[in-house]
């Protein structure tokens, strides 16, 4: 039976209208450390309003994945050897690593418009992956936050904080994984004279075909290892 025009109309623009809210409860973003405000210290991100993930692993916007050229209102101190925790919003719905990466902003910089461009970056932490019949997870998933510890020999200064988390659901074949990030401004106090290594740039430190990159999280034999370099020690 052909449908009169006017509610074929009304059904197809409902259809648009809410396609969207499903697909945007799926996606997250870490807008927030310690129970601050939204992108108060921590950088707007391109996808503050979809959520949407990122799959390009040689995009620019790999690195903060920030909106614009202005960074957060405000810088947080925090002491060498605490701990930061990032917000999810809403919680991490995709299965998948999360990872933490520090940059310390260069002298006669300021924390508020560096962009982290150039080998400067390093690892403070991986999350390992909970092997099990021949599958792979992550204890992140549905988690509505997550904790970095800052190095305890952490020289002071102003640093950038990088949380990434990648959704590997579709990662079977490639530009399938998806990258949530969020850079938050730190004002690391009482340090020690650690030297952080290796230094990264992002883009640069991902190729797509990384193992830890492309792959099938549902048939996956043996351990897990994410992308990137090693965790620095401190």
């Amino acid at each position: 039976m052909k449908l009169p025009q006017s509610l074929a109309v009304l059904l197809a623009v409902s259809a648009v209208s809410g396609s969207p809210a499903p697909l945007k409860k799926r996606h997250y973003t870490f807008p927030a450390i310690d129970s601050t405000s939204d992108w108060q210290y921590v950088r707007q991100t391109t996808n503050y309003q979809s959520n949407a993930g990122l799959a390009d692993v040689n995009s620019d916007q790999l690195r903060c994945y920030q909106a614009g050229t202005q960074g957060a209102k405000s810088t947080m101190a925090v002491a060498a050897g605490g701990s930061v925790t990032f917000k999810s919003s809403p919680n991490i719905f995709h299965p998948g690593p999360i990872q933490f990466y520090m940059a310390k902003v260069p002298d006669g910089q300021d924390v508020t418009t560096w962009d982290g461009k150039g080998e400067v970056w390093f690892k403070i932490y991986a999350e390992k992956a909970i092997s099990s019949g021949g599958q792979l997870s992550w204890a992140s998933l549905n988690k509505g936050s997550f904790s970095a510890t800052i190095p305890k020999n952490l020289q002071s200064g102003d640093y950038l904080l990088r949380i990434e988390h990648i959704a590997l659901h579709q990662a079977s074949s490639t530009g399938g994984a998806q990258f949530y990030i969020s850079c938050a401004q730190v004002k690391v106090t009482g340090g020690g004279s650690g030297t952080p290594s290796p230094l990264v740039s992002f883009p640069g430190v991902y190729k797509a075909s990384d193992p830890g990159i492309k792959i099938n999280i549902y048939s996956a034999a043996g351990t897990y290892t994410p992308p990137g370099p090693p965790v620095w020690q401190g």
